[in-house]
């Protein structure tokens, strides 16, 4: 029983954090996409790409976000958060971003460890949708 709260909790904090970056980036998204244009523009990366990322990245960790507070499609919402994760820190690397770095691997270890726990996953939806 315990695990199945220790996994609610660690699937709250990681939701909460993927929810959150979205959520306060969301009204301020062409800020946000100038900002990262910033970030980017000494990189090998092109604006045409720098873009479109900057636009999806907060709908990207909101969804996720959601999906994994809530324990709904808790998989694909973990899945998704990891591929974001993985994106950001290739982005990360690419600018030589150290700082920023250790965050997103820690976001990464949490996000395996919970898909690899799935199955204590028992306060969630998906548990609700199942019955």
């Amino acid at each position: 029983m315990d695990k199945n709260w220790a996994y609610l909790l660690s699937r709250l904090a990681i939701g909460l954090s993927f929810f959150g970056h979205g959520l306060v980036r969301l009204p301020k998204l062409a800020g946000f996409s100038n900002w990262m244009l910033g970030q980017f523009s000494k990189s090998i990366l092109p604006d045409a790409l720098v873009i479109p990322f900057s636009y999806i990245l907060p709908f990207a960790e909101f969804i996720a976000g959601i999906l994994i507070i809530l324990g709904l499609f808790t998989r694909f919402g973990l899945l998704l958060a990891g591929v974001v994760s993985l994106a950001l820190i290739f982005g990360t690397t690419l600018i030589e971003n150290w700082d920023a770095l250790p965050s997103q691997l820690i976001h990464v270890s949490f996000l395996s460890i919970l898909l690899a726990y799935l199955q204590h996953n028992t306060y969630a939806v998906d548990k609700i949708i199942k019955k």
